[in-house]
Parts: C-alpha cells; sequence; structure tokens
C-alpha cells in the first residue's frame, strides 16, 4: 500500500527541509534523468528518473513507518556511496527521522562508539560480515546499545539463528512495509537532518548536529557560487558520511536537477571517468594527488615529452592568470601574443590528453577537505582542467568559501559564501557565523560552548583575508614548534613534499625536537626506478633504509622545499612503501593525516631517525 505524498513546493523559495527540496525536484522534472548506477548483474549502467526514484523511496519510508520509530529517532548507516543509500536517506528525511552516516570502512570501535553515543534505533549496514564484526566489538567491550531496535542488512541473506535483535534482509525490511501507509512528516526546518561525527585527527568523534536549515542555507549559496546547469553529469564517488558529499555531490543535484553516476569504487574511478565522463567532479585534493604522481613518473621517463609539457603548462598557466587578472610571477613571464600562437598546438598535445583522463567534458572540478598544492593548481589549471578550491568543515554543513570559475584564485580558497561571515580572531583564527552552522554537538554542551566565542564558530584554523580571499595559513594546534622555538605549519611542507611523483604521501613532524624530520610513502613505480639508480634491490626492505637512498629522497625533498626557511626544510627522512589509508587508521575519512595515529605508529622508527645525523 503506498500513500500520496504531500503537495510538493511550487518554488525553491517555498522549500523548507531536504524533504521538500526532494519533492519539489521530483514535481519540478519527473521524467528527467536523475541517477547512473552501474548493474554488476547485467554489466550495464542503468538510470532511473527522478520519479522511479521517488517511488523506490516510497517503498523506504513504508518498511521505515512498519517499524514505528518516534520523530528524531536516530538510523545508522553503514553503506558505501550509491543509489539504495540515497533511498534510504531520503526516506529518513521524509518521516523526520535523523540520519546517521557511517564511514563504510571504518573500524568496528568507532562504529560501535557511535552507535551508542547517539542512541541509534536502526542499523542498515551493507553485508553480514559488517554486523557480524560489530557484534564481536560489543560483545567484548560488554555494551548493551538498548536503544537498537533492528538491523538491516543491504546485500545478502539474514542470518537464519533466532536473536533477541532482528537482523533482516532488504528484501525482508521492505516487504514488512509493502502494506503500511507511510504519510510525510514534513520536518521542520530547526529539526535534525543529520548527526555527522566527526572522524577528527586525535580523540573520540563528536556528534554535528545538522539542522534542515543548515544544510539547504549552504545549498542555496552553493548553487549561486558554483552554478550547476541541469544538463551537468556528477560522478559521486566520496563516501556519503562525508558532509562534502552529502552537500555539494548529493543534495545540491537536486536543487540544480542535475544527474548523478555513482562510481563503482575508487579503483574503478580512471575507468568511469572515462566511460561516464561526468561534466562536474566533487573531489577531495587526493584524487588529483594520484593522477599528478602517475603523470609526472611517465613523464621522467621522457625528456622530450617532460620538457613538453612544461611548456603546455607554463604557457597554459599564463594564459589562465591573464584571464582570471592574477600576477604572473617574473620566472613565469612571458609575451601574450605568443602563447596564443603556441597554445592550440600544445593543448592538442598535452592538454587535451590529460582532460580525457577525466573523461574529457570535465567543465567544473571541486576540490575540497584538504589543501591543493600550488604545484598540482598550476599543472591541472594551466592545462585547462577548472579545479575550484573551497573550504568548509562539517560544523558548517559544510562549504564557508570558495572560488568560482571567473574568480578564481587557486591559492585562496575564495570568497565567504552569500549569508556566510567570516573574521580573523586571536592567533589568526578563521571564525565563522551564518546560517548553516550547526546547532552544536551531541551530547556535549562544554564542547559546544568551547566551539564557540561571542557567537562566532572557531575553525581551528589561521587563515587571512585580503580583498575579501580567504587564505587558509595552517591548523592552530598543528603548528610544529621545534625545541628552538621555530614554528612550522606541517601541512604546507607536506604539500610541497608531494609534488614530486616519487612521494605520495608525506608526514612531517619535530614537536619539541632540534629540528624538522618527515617519513614518506614512496610511489611503487619511482622507488623500483630510484633503486636501480642507486644499485640497491627494491625488492629488499633494508634497501628503504640504506643511507643512500634516504639522501637520494632527501636531495629531492630539499629542492622541492629550497623556498620554506632553512629551519622548516626537514634534515632528515624516513621511507616507506605501505600507504596511509582509513583503513589502517592513519587517515580519516576525509583523507587527512590523523597525525596522533601516525606519530604512535612510526614510534620507534622516529626515535631513530632523531638519533642519525641532522
Amino acid at each position: 500500500m503506498t500513500t500520496a505524498p504531500a503537495p510538493a513546493p511550487r518554488s525553491l523559495t517555498e522549500v523548507h527541509s531536504l524533504a521538500d527540496l526532494f519533492a519539489w525536484r521530483v514535481a519540478q522534472t519527473p521524467s528527467a534523468q536523475a541517477y547512473r548506477q552501474y548493474d554488476a548483474n547485467a554489466k550495464t549502467w542503468l538510470s532511473l528518473s527522478w520519479q522511479d526514484s521517488a517511488a523506490q523511496m516510497q517503498r523506504h519510508a513504508q518498511a521505515l513507518a512498519a517499524l514505528g520509530l518516534e520523530r528524531g529517532s536516530r538510523v545508522a548507516l553503514l553503506l558505501p556511496n550509491g543509489f539504495e543509500t540515497v533511498c534510504i536517506d531520503q526516506a529518513l528525511l521524509q518521516q523526520a527521522l535523523v540520519p546517521v552516516p557511517l564511514h563504510a570502512l571504518d573500524n568496528p570501535a568507532s562504529v560501535v562508539y557511535i552507535l551508542d553515543d547517539s542512541d541509534a534505533a536502526l542499523l542498515i549496514a551493507d553485508n553480514l560480515a559488517q554486523w557480524q564484526a560489530l557484534q564481536a566489538c560489543i560483545a567484548s567491550n560488554g555494551l548493551a546499545l538498548p536503544a537498537l531496535r533492528q538491523v538491516v542488512l543491504l546485500q545478502g541473506e539474514a542470518p537464519a539463528d533466532a536473536a533477541a535483535l532482528p537482523v533482516l534482509s532488504l528484501a525482508q525490511w521492505l516487504a514488512s512495509g509493502a502494506a503500511v501507509p507511510a504519510e510525510p512528516a514534513r520536518p521542520r526546518s530547526e529539526e535534525l537532518a543529520a548527526l555527522v561525527y566527526t572522524s577528527g585527527t586525535t580523540g573520540k568523534p563528536k556528534g554535528v548536529m545538522l539542522s534542515h536549515g543548515n544544510v539547504l542555507a549552504n545549498v542555496q549559496a552553493t548553487l549561486k557560487r558554483v552554478a550547476p546547469r541541469p544538463d551537468d553529469l556528477f560522478l559521486s564517488f566520496l563516501p556519503l558520511s562525508h558532509t562534502f558529499e552529502r552537500t555539494a555531490g548529493y543534495y545540491l543535484p537536486i536543487a540544480a536537477g542535475c544527474s548523478v553516476a555513482f562510481a563503482r569504487s575508487v579503483a574503478d574511478l580512471a575507468e568511469d571517468m572515462k566511460t561516464q565522463q561526468p561534466t562536474v567532479l566533487i573531489s577531495v585534493p587526493r584524487i588529483y594527488e594520484r593522477v599528478y604522481s602517475v603523470l609526472q613518473n611517465r613523464l621522467s621517463a621522457s625528456p622530450l615529452k617532460a620538457r613538453l609539457f612544461k611548456l603546455a603548462q607554463d604557457v597554459g598557466w599564463r594564459r589562465f592568470c591573464r584571464q582570471q587578472g592574477l600576477s604572473i610571477a617574473p620566472e613565469l613571464a612571458g609575451a601574450a601574443w605568443l602563447d596564443g600562437l603556441l597554445w592550440p598546438l600544445l593543448e592538442r598535445l598535452a592538454a587535451r590528453p590529460l582532460q580525457q583522463q577525466f573523461g574529457g567534458r570535465l567543465r567544473l572540478a571541486v576540490s575540497g577537505g584538504a589543501p591543493l598544492s600550488a604545484a598540482l593548481a598550476r599543472c591541472f589549471l594551466g592545462l585547462g582542467m577548472p579545479i575550484l578550491q573551497g573550504y568548509g568543515m562539517t560544523e558548517t554543513s559544510p562549504v564557508m568559501a570558495a572560488n568560482g570559475i571567473d574568480d578564481n584564485d587557486p591559492v585562496t580558497v575564495g570568497r565567504a559564501l552569500d549569508g556566510v561571515e567570516l573574521r580573523i580572531g586571536d592567533k589568526l583564527e578563521l571564525q565563522v557565523r551564518g546560517p548553516s552552522v550547526m546547532l552544536g554537538y551531541w551530547k556535549r554542551k562544554a564542547d559546544t560552548e568551547a566551539a564557540f566565542i561571542d557567537g562566532w564558530l572557531r575553525t581551528g584554523d589561521q587563515a587571512s583575508i585580503e580583498n575579501g580571499r580567504v587564505r587558509i595559513l595552517g591548523r592552530v594546534k598543528e603548528i610544529i614548534v621545534t625545541s628552538t622555538g621555530e614554528k612550522i605549519a606541517p601541512a604546507d611542507l607536506e604539500l610541497a613534499i608531494q609534488a614530486d611523483g616519487l612521494f605520495e604521501q608525506a608526514y612531517a613532524f619535530g614537536d619539541n625536537r632540534p629540528f624538522i624530520a618527515c617519513i614518506v610513502v614512496l610511489s611503487r613505480s619511482g622507488w623500483a626506478a630510484l633503486a636501480q639508480s642507486l644499485g640497491l634491490d627494491a625488492a629488499d626492505p633494508a634497501s628503504l633504509d640504506s643511507a643512500a637512498a634516504r639522501e637520494a629522497a632527501l636531495k629531492r625533498i630539499r629542492v622541492l622545499t629550497a623556498a620554506f626557511p632553512h629551519y622548516a626544510q626537514p634534515r632528515v627522512v624516513g621511507l616507506n612503501l605501505t600507504p596511509w589509508t582509513v583503513e589502517n587508521s592513519l587517515m580519516t575519512p576525509t583523507l587527512k593525516l590523523k597525525r596522533k595515529n601516525l606519530a604512535a605508529h612510526f614510534e620507534a622508527k622516529i626515535e631513530a631517525l632523531y638519533k642519525k645525523p641532522g
């Protein structure tokens, strides 16, 4: 049994909740393509219209209604990015329930902590193995989770053995609501639209309370800044537990009437970009860094191609700067008339091949979640990749500032969005207030009070504001202070090191130490070439700790960090081949370094580095 939905808002100005937003979009363009998803069984991409999507969502709303949850109950979603996750999220919003998005790759202990802290009444997980891992963690910690009433598994069959807590397959769960009416609950603007737990680089995660009004204000302001078009196709691959993806890659396309294709996986991302040919990409810098690293390693094998590529990048960068009204560094200066003559040939030989790696139709690539290095921005923008850097945090729903297509200065994160106020406080801390700022932290009154000063949210980031543009300088609490009293922002140093394709990841440290040191993750192909040039066996782990390998890596790092003060340049380096990931707890779900975890993980290696001559 289905229930007719409530009348949809007649215009975007009448939309007061995310449930209203979806209903409005369905009413506006019912037959237009909304989503694409790969069907592994049919081995083809399937399309769904907005009307089709609404019908699917309604089945999930009925299953929720059958469970009889109270308004505002929390529902934990331990799911990968995809159409089914969107359907469930929309059904929760329609029923005035609160999604608690969890990262699908998070460790069981963290997930159990969030289930307990949020008092989740329902858990929807991807598969049985996930739930079994959580059960083991719950038992080992002696937890009861009294609020949890049911578990639903997106894939596979539910276990046959009876248990105190019902565990249903998706098919069983949907069938349970087939005859249940599901009247839309019409959530109010001030009610919670999500309880998003910050992954944090240290400590226990905190539940950020975001209202429908918070998220809608951010969607509407972002809509004005980046101006997506109805004919745009987004390629979505970031986890929907990431507020950046929820707002910019999920709710924003609904507001603009764009289509969204869900990538099969990060491993298949390169192929999906080529086959789906997106026009808009919402990403974190790590994805661009991977493409850049592969590109640099390929160019290192051909000096001629490397020179051609550099010429194309320099000419393209000058053209970009002229278009944006930006100054050109003296060492990069060139005649405009000559650049105009050279560009058509260079575009064909160097720029288009890079653009084809992203499908060849990309007109907007938004980068957020972490800083974008200057070298990478110059390369991609110079070669015609329209990357816009923005800035935000979970607590602001999340975007505070962003560049625009015709107002793009990549060394900044752009200007504040409409309705967002920014100021610089003590210790150069960026502070914000506006309609997209969170209601507070779940169950944490003291933390909420500490997060604000005079009604302004403290971001924890140092920044400057020049001519309306925001430049992020570093984290207030992540500044390294050496034993000699020198202060260094590690993120800037790490970005500079990662400009070389040999170094896939970098971690700089030196707090209360006499000098700065770093540990890097080498690309395997780059390490193979370096080891061969040094007469070392790349397959022998001992080669990574050889004096010759460390000195060769340090020599390249000195070149990369030459623009930094002498005291900020690493004096010793440790080499590593194992990537730091979310799975091994060394990266947050937004792909930022977990510095406390890295310090513990490499404790012995760090001590050894400081015993070496520096």
